[in-house]
């Protein structure tokens, strides 16, 4: 329960609407439970921790804290969700003998700087840990920024197969794709050497990444049909090799997730040394964008029910647009500090308009000539 639904290898059917989930005897450690989503607390932590220097959660953010929203039958982003949720417990089945992955989706957005971080091999000077970048409850906890958070302590557990759903915080600028609370879903697959390296010819990374892409390729056309894809060498620090994935989408090329080779080092600080695996990471409010035609990110939050009764669990439907305020243009301009940043001025703005506003741009700059100080117009 919680949040995880079991792997089928281990679920015993006792009465028809229970299942229980038994555990290998490896489970079975002295680590300490995974922290579930509680909303009470969940802002409880956040607020104690406002008296901290380091922390910069406006209180709009700790307010959106426990919507779930990758949780609520009908919503666009939960039957994303649940089609490559299915994808992997059928299709993927299928694919590896019976081989399923357990799916988390319910895990506490509050995690550890070295959760978040560190044992993420994110080098100590990376701007991903800025305080204008991320959002930090105290100098040892924050809002995490990634599912990739979770990645770690459920491997030490011994899992070695696994979907995290959740949402993820960033700060960032204010237009119709972007907003500072987004959904990721993370995917992680671990093997014994043996069993992925099937193909003598072959070497072992070569191995696992034909079996990543044929995977993914499968998931992708699963959930927008069958589609033209291509593979983009990247780079993020807990993969290695790393590669994105595009698809050919209403006539361009649309980035559609990160993938790549699971570092060795994280498998062996995990206890999976002599194993080898690979993980995924996309957005969903990317991929419903595109297939639900929702123009804007901020529409994803709705609770008006034009925006609402649109949307049926299983069902892919174009979106319809409605108005409920008429667009304004304001504009401000002010001196800029020395200490300024922009996703300072952004969280400002939202903290007192909320998600009324649409788009911010900065339109025009000029420099004193005398004083020297800047100043910007947006």
């Amino acid at each position: 329960g919680g949040g995880v639904y079991s792997m089928k290898s281990f679920i015993v059917k006792t009465l028809p609407q229970f299942r229980c989930f038994l555990a290998p005897r490896r489970y079975f450690t002295s680590l300490p439970p995974l922290r579930l989503s509680n909303e009470s607390e969940d802002k409880q932590q956040v607020e104690q921790g406002r008296g901290n220097p380091a922390h910069n959660i406006p209180s709009y953010i700790t307010s959106m804290l426990g919507r779930n929203i990758h949780r609520e039958n009908n919503h666009p982003i939960n039957i994303i969700k649940q089609q490559i949720e299915h994808y992997f417990q059928n299709e993927y089945l299928s694919l590896e003998n019976g081989v399923s992955l357990n799916i988390y989706d319910n895990l506490s957005p509050i995690v550890s700087i070295k959760q978040n971080f560190d044992e993420l091999l994110i080098p100590s000077d990376h701007p991903s840990r800025s305080p204008n970048d991320a959002y930090y409850i105290d100098d040892k906890y924050m809002l995490r920024a990634h599912t990739s958070a979770h990645q770690n302590e459920i491997m030490r557990r011994g899992d070695k197969g696994f979907l995290v759903t959740g949402d993820v915080y960033r700060r960032d600028t204010i237009d119709i794709t972007h907003f500072p609370i987004f959904h990721q879903m993370e995917g992680v697959r671990v093997f014994d050497r043996d069993t992925i390296w099937r193909d003598q010819n072959k070497s072992v990374r070569e191995c696992v990444l034909q079996n990543m892409k044929l995977t993914l390729e499968g998931m992708v056309n699963k959930v927008f049909g069958k589609t033209q894809i291509r593979w983009v060498d990247a780079y993020f620090p807990f993969t290695d090799p790393s590669l994105e994935m595009e698809i050919y989408f209403n006539n361009e090329w649309l980035e559609v997730l990160g993938c790549g080779k699971v570092h060795s080092t994280l498998l062996k600080n995990c206890g999976f040394s002599g194993s080898d695996g690979w993980a995924f990471g996309l957005g969903l409010e990317r991929l419903a964008m595109v297939l639900f035609s929702i123009p804007d990110i901020r529409l994803f939050w709705s609770q008006d029910e034009r925006f609402v009764k649109q949307f049926r669990s299983g069902s892919i439907v174009k979106f319809t647009p409605y108005s409920k305020y008429p667009p304004c243009f304001k504009d401000i301009s002010f001196w800029v500090p020395e200490t300024f940043h922009e996703n300072k001025f952004y969280e400002l703005v939202r903290s007192i308009s909320g998600d009324l506003v649409e788009d911010v741009k900065l339109i025009d700059k000029f420099t004193n000539s005398e004083t020297k100080r800047d100043s910007h117009c947006y």
